[in-house]
């Protein structure tokens, strides 16, 4: 009772600490990257916020598995550290004994990713593909921001404006660039308004300008000055990717049994079954050898790692190539690494028994001498 109540408080304490700094990481980094996109005009600087919260969740259970694998590995490290290993190994506990409470401490965590790789994750990623389809909706002049230059999501226009109104329909000191092949059109105005037609068609309708026609390779631009103008501002029509594997729902993928589909529902599977891999890997790759240096074994267990979700990773993307098929892509890699913990069980079981009467038998020995 002891041994098991030291164990979950050890790995509750080491568990926050290790999902605040991974969370955190993660949070800095996605808020960095949106915010260099905002700032080229990619993303709306208003969904900063949403697009990082799902972000978050679409990353969480990724999170949670590394979690879960670095504080069983952290928590056993420091027991062999602090030589509490040998305490409970002189007691009559063996390395197996840490299994059970292992698999307590990381059953809620397995049951969380489960949910949130299966049912929430997708809902979150098609969340942030609509808030980014409804930004590429926008007309041109909707995207502009007071004074930057910016450019129409065809690549044809570049628009520059001083100020706009705060109902976003008034512009003023409007410089405009289009390119239709070889001709290139200025248009440079002191001001502007939408205006939207009886037709639905919507216009920047510009006043008290002028407009340079010409090539750029040419030397000469005809100049017509104009009272008003008018640019069309043709709507984008774009809808949310309906092709993209990442956004349908679990139950989708199970009825479009399409190789794409498959290769998704296998990723999310991988999941659960990988944290809970990875919690029993943890266990026997934790054991300490002051002579190597305290910080050898969690390179490797992090190696290890990283090898492991490469091949999810591959074996995802073979089977939506139909290179592999989905019954055998599913658990192939999850199989070698159940065969690994196996083996290093043994290894870490087996040494022992035959170490440690040798290593008595000499102390007895040394004292009878």
């Amino acid at each position: 009772m002891i041994f098991v109540k030291s164990l979950r408080r050890d790995l509750g304490n080491l568990a926050g600490i290790v999902f605040a700094t991974l969370f955190t990481i993660m949070v800095t980094t996605t808020l960095i990257r949106l915010l260099g996109r905002a700032a080229g005009g990619r993303v709306d600087t208003a969904s900063v916020l949403p697009l990082i919260a799902f972000s978050a969740i679409h990353l969480l259970p990724v999170l949670l598995v590394l979690t879960l694998y670095v504080t069983v590995l952290m928590a056993i490290t420091r027991a062999y550290r602090d030589s509490e290993m040998v305490i409970w190994f002189a007691s009559g506990r063996s390395l197996a004994s840490w299994i059970r409470p292992v698999l307590g401490f990381a059953a809620p965590f397995i049951a969380l990713i489960t949910v949130i790789a299966l049912f929430v994750a997708p809902w979150a990623n098609r969340q942030s593909a609509e808030y980014m389809q409804r930004f590429e909706q926008r007309e041109d002049v909707s995207m502009i921001a007071p004074g930057q230059f910016r450019e129409s999501s065809s690549a044809s226009r570049v628009f520059f404006v001083e100020s706009i109104s705060d109902d976003q329909t008034s512009v003023r000191n409007v410089f405009v660039t289009q390119t239709r092949g070889t001709q290139m059109n200025i248009v440079v105005s002191a001001g502007g308004r939408i205006e939207t037609m009886p037709d639905g068609n919507r216009f920047l309708v510009l006043e008290k300008g002028r407009r340079y026609d010409g090539e750029p390779s040419a030397a000469a631009f005809r100049v017509m000055e104009f009272e008003r103008y008018g640019l069309r501002l043709d709507p984008k029509t774009a809808t949310v990717a309906s092709d993209s594997t990442k956004i349908k729902p679990t139950l989708e993928l199970l009825s479009d049994p399409a190789p794409r589909n498959l290769g998704e529902l296998a990723w999310r599977i991988s999941l659960p079954v990988s944290a809970l891999l990875l919690a029993l890997l943890a266990i026997p790759l934790a054991t300490f050898n002051p002579r190597v240096g305290r910080s050898i074994n969690l390179i490797v267990a992090l190696l290890i790692y990283a090898i492991y979700s490469n091949l999810n990773s591959l074996m995802q993307a073979w089977v939506g190539q139909k290179r592999v098929d989905f019954a055998i892509g599913v658990w192939v890699v999850h199989s070698v690494v159940v065969v690994l913990v196996a083996f290093m069980f043994w290894r870490r079981l087996t040494l022992p028994r035959v170490m440690l009467p040798r290593l008595f038998g000499a102390r007895r020995a040394k004292v009878a001498s």
